[in-house]
């Protein structure tokens, strides 16, 4: 048997602010690695792993 469990946040105002700008941060860092991949995909015609993307 499965069992799942549903918490809501109530944060105050300065931790809301912290999370979305944590949020905006690793958007930034996701598109800026998905364009590297973009880029990578149309100049070698290979595809560049997540551990080239690290170093």
């Amino acid at each position: 048997m499965m069992q799942a469990f549903k918490f809501r946040l109530y944060p105050t105002t300065t931790q809301a602010i912290q999370l979305n700008q944590h949020i905006g941060s690793c958007r930034f860092v996701y598109n800026w690695a998905l364009d590297q991949k973009i880029k990578t995909y149309e100049q070698a015609g290979e595809s560049i792993s997540r551990f080239d993307l690290t170093n």
